[in-house]
């Protein structure tokens, strides 16, 4: 499954099996650009991703803390955040990443800069979302419950209470991304790629607050003495750190010189006809996002049976909460590789069709795949060798910590044996995407959702509730694999050879040596304690410190071994990073 769509770099949402439609960046009309200003472009698409996903950390790091990790109120309070990114994206994320770009794009080249339009555009956004938000806000009872498997009455009560806090968030999401999109016409990038730490500084006052106030969760269930007012703080800090990351785009708005007013004009935008022509992606993204909510319904069947359990024992027991967790982690790597890679690529791979040089589409695809071996493929290992420590970082401050260590870790490496093949199919849809075929990309994307809600249907049926959370974090990983498999084969027969086997070359030869480095990460990891909840389990701060030390010396080993074999990947991979280093230029 791939990542909640985005639209911006900073996004720093769960994963939930939706589909990944990124609104393609800066070149969107593929025009050529000088080198010097791709790179600047792409490094803040980096950098933006980079810190927002840091103190994404941080913020579900500090979250654990105040409620637990694998607790009753982490799930509920998982459940009803994450259901406001999952029917925006259902609702509109598609329409805002995929209908209004090229609007907005053909807009900002009239006279009046695209003012009139984007004044209709934003009136449009304001009325329909809100209308949208405010129903299902009211609505809020029936979708806890109709999302939720097994819930006592008191779990959908409280999902219910935060569900009313965080819907509105729906409105917000609609607001930034329709005025993110006027940004980027206008040529303004910043703002929108890190818009998104706004909303994390605001949350980790929040919380850090939340816990002076409360204290830090410490055992037992939480539920027994929740009140309305940590629902409020909890939920409604959510609501408002999404608030300003919307709102915190009108000052560079203003910036543009755009003379934007309340326009109910909206008869002859074009909205229909550039609609019609992205008819599949939309259709994929509610296939995708539809998908999402189904594997969340059947999760959440953990924390119910979680409830008859032993506090040490229900600590072990992984839910919503802690399966996001693992996986908003595992992501990481994409979204700084693949996915800043995939979009410098598309642009090279559109120019490529428009110019009728279909024969480099491979060579070109090739060459992405391969670019990003490196990092991929250790970052996959570094996620398998440290998956207790990692877990640890997340699983709060309890006196259960330690099980909700393993739990977690358990969840990472499931998850992470997915990911070089989740990064190598991205790439892959780049291409027919390049082509503006989006029918192909929503036919693989039903296709993976129909085995994926089969599998965890069928899991769902015979697996206990209490380990129902692995099994969905390994139906993940799996469905990554076989759709990698049927891209592959899909743009082979198209496009023809684009020298796959060098490919799979490639991650062997990095595999083994990131396998080598692995073995030496897991002898300095049982040095710390971490096979024997020892050091590395002992607190945070102790994790931490074992996650550095182990990854560095992963590290030093694989970039040593790379280079005593010669990968030639490698030069590609630290050459930008050396070139930027005094006295290294040229070299």
């Amino acid at each position: 499954m791939s990542q909640v769509p985005n639209s911006s770099a900073g996004s720093d949402q769960p994963h939930t099996g939706a589909t990944d439609v990124v609104a393609e960046p800066p070149q969107q009309q593929h025009t050529a650009q000088p080198a010097g200003s791709r790179s600047k472009i792409y490094a803040l698409m980096a950098s933006g991703t980079m810190v927002s996903r840091v103190l994404g950390f941080v913020r579900t790091a500090l979250l654990a803390m105040a409620i637990g990790s694998v607790t009753s109120v982490a799930d509920i309070f998982e459940k009803a955040n994450v259901i406001p990114t999952i029917i925006y994206m259902l609702l509109a994320g598609g329409i805002f990443n995929v209908v209004l770009i090229p609007q907005l794009i053909k807009a900002s080249k009239a006279k009046d800069r695209g003012a009139a339009y984007t004044s209709k555009l934003v009136t449009l956004t304001v009325v329909g979302m809100g209308i949208l938000t405010l129903i299902l806000t009211l609505c809020a009872k029936p979708l806890i419950t109709v999302l939720t498997n097994n819930w006592t009455e008191p779990m959908i009560a409280l999902g219910t209470a935060f569900a009313y806090w965080s819907l509105p968030q729906i409105f917000f999401y609609g607001l930034y991304a329709v005025l993110g999109q006027v940004l980027n016409a206008n040529g303004r990038f910043a703002a929108f790629l890190w818009a998104p730490a706004v909303n994390n500084v605001i949350q980790l006052i929040v919380i850090g607050a939340f816990i002076l106030t409360f204290g830090a969760y410490s055992s037992g269930d939480p539920m027994q003495d929740w009140s309305s007012v940590k629902t409020m703080w909890l939920a409604g800090g959510a609501t408002l750190g999404i608030i300003l990351q919307s709102v915190v785009l009108f000052w560079p708005l203003k910036k543009t010189g755009l003379k934007l007013t309340l326009d109910f004009q909206w008869r002859g935008m074009g909205l229909r006809h550039v609609g019609k022509l992205a008819i599949w992606t939309l259709a994929a993204m509610v296939i995708g996002n539809l998908s999402s909510l189904v594997y969340s319904k059947i999760v959440s069947g953990a924390t119910a049976a979680r409830t008859h359990l032993p506090a040490e024992q229900a600590a072990s027991v992984a839910g919503e909460y802690a399966l996001n967790t693992s996986q908003l982690i595992t992501v990481l790597p994409h979204s700084l590789f693949a996915l800043t890679v995939a979009t410098v690529l598309f642009n090279d791979f559109a120019r490529a069709f428009t110019e009728n040089r279909h024969k480099d589409v491979g060579k070109l695809l090739n060459q992405g795949m391969r670019s990003t071996a490196i990092p991929i493929v250790f970052c996959t290992l570094v996620f398998i060798v440290l998956a207790g420590p990692l877990g640890r970082l997340f699983a709060g401050s309890s006196e259960n910590a330690a099980q909700a260590a393993g739990a977690l870790g358990q969840l990472l490496v499931l998850t992470a044996l997915g990911l070089p093949f989740k990064s190598l199919q991205f790439f892959m849809l780049r291409v027919f995407y390049a082509e503006e075929d989006t029918r192909t990309p929503m036919l693989i994307q039903s296709a993976t959702a129909a085995v994926g809600l089969v599998l965890a249907f069928l899991a769902a049926a015979l697996i206990d509730p209490l380990h129902i959370a692995a099994a969905i974090a390994f139906i993940y990983g799996l469905t990554n694999v076989l759709t990698c498999i049927g891209t592959h084969y899909l743009i082979k027969r198209r496009y023809g050879n684009y020298g796959v086997s060098s490919v799979i070359d490639t991650y062997i030869r990095v595999g083994w040596m990131a396998t080598l480095s692995a073995g030496i990460g897991v002898v300095a990891l049982w040095l710390l304690g971490g096979f024997n909840f020892g050091f590395a389990y002992d607190s945070v701060f102790t994790a931490l410190i074992s996650v550095a030390i182990v990854a560095f010396v992963m590290g030093i080993v694989f970039i040593g071994l790379l280079y005593k074999t010669k990968v030639p990947e490698l030069h590609g991979f630290l050459g930008p990073i050396l070139r930027r280093i005094p006295g290294l230029k040229g070299k």
